[in-house]
């Protein structure tokens, strides 16, 4: 049963809540996983993605599929250093299931987004996070209400104040680094997350 309180006094009652969510279930969305949610463990940055893939969906943690690794890869940490780092989240929750096409994973619907974004509004008012992390272009229009992804990448932008840093989504299906322009773009990019959680 979905509960949500009109405000939270610790992320760990906001993740309990979140974890049994099913907001999206009740307005008749196809959903394939009950909400993806880490547990928090006093990180100081929160990266912010699109939705879990199908094993995070299985798992209920973010970030442990391919994408995953590529994304650790990137930013050149451990998984233990990846979690310790990252408070993890997404514009939706639950995996969405597969795209129509066949190719990649659905896009959720501005319905569904609007649905999860009062779990992103309470994580960042008490995490208050010194960095994010935006992953994708969905992710990053959600957030600054950016257009495009391709010129924020390589990029320090802000959210009142935050150092917002996007990155592209380092999906399989994407062919966003098939430019080699945009291979410059995301090793600036990436260069800059680096730099920032080293001031954490």
């Amino acid at each position: 049963m979905t509960v949500r309180k009109s405000s939270y006094r610790s992320l760990a009652s906001l993740g309990r809540d979140l974890s049994r969510c099913r907001a999206c279930v009740d307005a008749g969305y196809p959903l394939e996983s009950l909400p993806v949610h880490a547990p928090f463990a006093a990180q100081r940055a929160y990266l912010f993605g699109q939705a879990p893939g199908v094993v995070e969906g299985d798992e209920r943690l973010p970030w442990r599929g391919r994408a995953g690794r590529t994304l650790r890869r990137w930013l050149e940490l451990s998984e233990e250093e990846f979690y310790a780092t990252f408070y993890c989240a997404s514009v939706t929750r639950c995996y969405p299931g597969r795209a129509a096409t066949g190719r990649g994973d659905r896009m959720p619907t501005p319905r569904e987004q609007e649905l999860c974004a009062f779990w992103r509004d309470q994580e960042l008012e008490l995490l208050r996070p010194r960095l994010i992390v935006t992953v994708g272009g969905l992710a990053l229009r959600r957030l600054l209400g950016q257009a495009s992804l391709t010129p924020c990448v390589g990029e320090r932008l802000e959210l009142d104040g935050t150092p917002v840093v996007p990155l592209p989504h380092p999906s399989g299906a994407s062919g966003w680094l098939n430019v080699p322009a945009n291979r410059a773009r995301l090793e600036k990019a990436s260069s800059l997350v680096r730099a920032e959680l080293a001031l954490l």
